[in-house]
């Protein structure tokens, strides 16, 4: 498999702490990469450096050829670069597929009010998205009425309607219960199979990671310390050792 992105040499810092301490890691093209590690060690520092929301004191992160440090959120997800956020960021007050028309005419640059987007290709790609994690049937329910598992695979919903690449998931299964979690997880990497898309997601639950993951990166105090399968990681003791909460 080719690259689809790679860190190089990345450095990132918040006062005294590091955050990013010379983190180099590539992400190949259609794998499932986990991110594991302890609070703090620096999993979501990497995910925002990625997606534009932290700039590093030093190094790059390359999306195919294209240089990323400089470049606004939304110039990132133009090249192909989405995210799913740990808790949805989802408009409450509108429906579901009102969320999912509005991510759709964001992949074109149209910022708009709400009824100037409900044209039929935005529809389409709305519904869509809906489909691929079978949302269908609550599309017309506001967000706010929703689940938090619902709202999970809205937010993923709408990240999927911009048509990535490469799609980063910061905690997908965080705030619901073990069995809903699995329901999660199986849509969504069922989805994301099907539509060919290359997937990094930070996540605590070694289950979901065990199940789901082509390959494991181990981040701690700011580094990436181990590398490999789910299968050889997640039973390396001094790997589990170093990383509080992995059972």
């Amino acid at each position: 498999m080719k690259p689809i992105l790679k860190a190089e040499d990345l450095q990132v810092a918040f006062g005294g702490v590091i955050a990013a301490d010379r983190v180099n890691l590539t992400v190949l093209a259609d794998e499932v990469l986990a991110i594991v590690g302890s609070n703090g060690s620096g999993k979501t520092t990497f995910v925002n450096v990625c997606t534009g929301y932290i700039k590093p004191r030093r190094g790059e992160v390359y999306f195919g050829n294209t240089a990323l440090s400089r470049l606004h959120p939304r110039a990132i997800t133009r090249l192909g670069i989405a995210r799913a956020f740990q808790i949805p960021q989802l408009f409450a007050e509108h429906t579901v597929l009102e969320n999912l028309l509005l991510a759709a005419a964001a992949r074109r640059g149209f910022w708009r009010p709400f009824s100037a987007i409900s044209r039929p290709c935005y529809l389409e790609e709305a519904r869509e998205a809906l489909g691929l994690l079978g949302l269908e049937g609550c599309a017309s329910q506001r967000a706010a009425q929703l689940s938090e598992g619902t709202r999970k695979l809205v937010d993923i919903a709408m990240a999927l309607a911009l048509r990535p690449r490469l799609l980063f998931m910061d905690e997908p299964t965080s705030g619901v219960s073990s069995d809903e979690a699995i329901v999660i997880m199986e849509a969504v990497m069922g989805a994301l199979a099907r539509a060919g898309i290359t997937t990094v997601f930070v996540e605590h639950d070694m289950e979901m990671v065990r199940r789901y993951a082509h390959r494991v990166a181990v981040w701690e105090s700011g580094r990436v310390v181990a590398q490999g399968q789910p299968h050889g990681i997640l039973h390396d003791s001094q790997i589990r050792e170093s990383i509080a909460g992995m059972a």
